[in-house]
């Protein structure tokens, strides 16, 4: 039995993770939650899990869940609430799927309690990546991959050294606005929020969504995949797979190449992760080939998702760029949702930031910090003006 601390419970990752453990209640037990201030759904799922403590962003709404829960459970708020979470003694495994980098402290917090960690939040690993896999490395610790794509490289590297390796291959769906005759360059300025919210594959949270639109999610898996995996940066493409059935791929130094394939279910890659290093069975996840009828596969258009080349260069420079891209990225995201600033404007400002940005190299935690506020500011000083 593995003792699972779910930081991100209400989110779509969360509730997806709550599904395994339905699924397997002899091998995890959820001894802990975290939620943003969804209280209806955290007291809900509290009352079914039964776990140990539970945290919420708001302290006047913790007040309230201690009140309804009594003394059964214990109730926290805040960041010192994700770290309590983050470091309970009887933990095994802390799953962190916090939307933005509210998730890097108690990622951290984690390893340095001695947990493995498996991380939905790639924001951890974009923003301070060589920290926290200096600091797994240290603890003795994994960090284990949710993504679909991370899980999937994970799964076709098995333990080969990064030498064996030509170049991973993460694959992206392209987004609802991956057809370039339907939608040329041109149009992108008249996106809007309804339209880039549709994804054709998967069902996600809002910014992980326009992430998916804008291509910018790939690009951050780019640099995820980078730290996690020990690869440089020109070894990490990208290749558009419209059907989301290739989950990614690995070409080793010989010409081979292994995929890991699957119907599109975030189900799966979850359960690999809480469960690893076993596979446990499953019939939640079933995969019709002959249904599904054919694979394709594009080259991703640049011209038209400059997020591509925006995080390979961020990748490349290392240090605190990425934290700049990531962070920029976050708030012209908001401002898009909120519509202050058009579709086009997104890849727009995060450039014009990591232009702005004077990298420091192998920054400490503080500096890294440092760069995502000084960006959050510079972002939103310029969607204001």
């Amino acid at each position: 039995m593995k003792n699972v601390v779910l930081l991100g419970s209400t989110g779509s990752i969360g509730t997806s993770t709550l599904k395994v453990a339905d699924d397997l209640p002899d091998r995890l037990r959820i001894l802990g939650m975290a939620a943003g201030n969804n209280s209806e759904l955290l007291l809900e799922q509290t009352l079914k899990y039964q776990p140990a403590a539970i945290s919420i962003t708001d302290p006047a709404k913790a007040n309230e869940l201690q009140a309804s829960l009594g003394t059964k459970v214990t109730v926290h708020a805040g960041n010192e609430g994700l770290l309590k979470l983050a470091t309970m003694p009887e933990a095994d495994i802390v799953l962190i799927a916090i939307v933005g980098t509210a998730g890097l402290q108690p990622a951290l917090a984690a390893i340095r309690a001695g947990k493995d960690i498996a991380v939905a939040s790639k924001e951890i690993l974009v923003m301070a990546g060589e920290t926290v896999m200096h600091e797994a490395r240290k603890h003795g610790v994994k960090v284990l991959a949710v993504d679909s794509e991370h899980s999937a490289i994970f799964q076709c590297l098995d333990d080969k050294p990064p030498a064996s390796v030509r170049s991973l291959w993460l694959t992206a769906s392209g987004g609802p606005f991956r057809d370039k005759a339907l939608h040329p360059k041109e149009s992108f300025a008249d996106i809007t929020v309804e339209r880039a919210l549709k994804h054709p594959s998967w069902v996600m949270g809002r910014k992980i969504t326009i992430d998916s639109a804008t291509l910018f999610n790939k690009g951050l898996e780019m640099i995820e995949a980078r730290w996690l995996f020990d690869i440089g940066m020109d070894r990490v493409r990208v290749v558009v797979h419209p059907q989301s059935v290739v989950h990614s791929m690995v070409e080793f130094v010989d010409g081979s190449i292994i995929a890991q394939l699957s119907t599109p279910d975030m189900c799966l890659p979850i359960q690999y992760a809480l469960t690893y290093p076993e596979r446990v069975g499953s019939d939640r996840v079933q995969t019709n080939f002959a249904k599904i009828g054919s694979l394709t596969f594009e080259e991703p258009d640049t011209d038209r998702f400059p997020s591509l080349n925006l995080a390979r260069r961020a990748g490349e420079v290392g240090g605190t760029l990425p934290a700049v891209l990531n962070a920029a990225n976050e708030v012209a995201v908001e401002a898009f949702c909120n519509r202050q600033i058009k579709f086009t404007d997104i890849s727009a400002a995060v450039a014009r930031a990591m232009e702005t940005h004077r990298v420091i190299a192998h920054p400490t935690l503080e500096q890294i910090l440092e760069a995502d506020a000084w960006a959050r500011n510079d972002t939103l000083a310029g969607v204001r003006g």
